[in-house]
């Protein structure tokens, strides 16, 4: 599971890409459905992890063809059962999240560099502050 309160995605319009936040309306946390490994080569570890996605919902889908996989909390500890060997029930939880629970809105450029670790880089529109 990894923990958010919203991701990015970019538009692209032509020649230009635009990035976009995306969250629940209520602004609330979510998990995003992860795979996380442990590699271990003469004496070098290295851990890593990726999200899943999937096909984009409505609202996603004028913003981008994919989004990340928003876990229902019901559904956690099946995510998280290494014995959960249920194909058919995992590959289910990998379905669009809700379009009427999310809401998006263009951001900053700011967000193109991890050296701004601001709230700026929300950009906010003021009836949303």
């Amino acid at each position: 599971l990894i923990p958010a309160t919203g991701f990015y995605e970019w538009k692209q319009a032509g020649d230009t890409r635009t990035p976009h936040h995306i969250r629940r309306k209520d602004g609330g946390l979510f998990a995003l459905a992860g795979l996380w490994e442990r590699w271990e080569k003469d004496g070098t570890v290295l851990e890593s992890c990726t999200i899943i996605v999937t096909a984009a919902n409505r609202l996603m889908a004028s913003i981008h063809d994919r989004m990340p996989v928003i876990l229902d909390p019901d559904r956690y500890a099946d995510w998280l059962d290494p014995d959960n060997t249920d194909r058919d029930a995992l590959l289910a939880m990998l379905a669009p999240y809700a379009e009427d629970s999310m809401e998006a809105w263009p951001v900053s450029r700011l967000v193109n560099n991890p050296a701004n670790d601001s709230p700026r880089c929300l950009g906010m529109p003021s009836s949303r502050e």
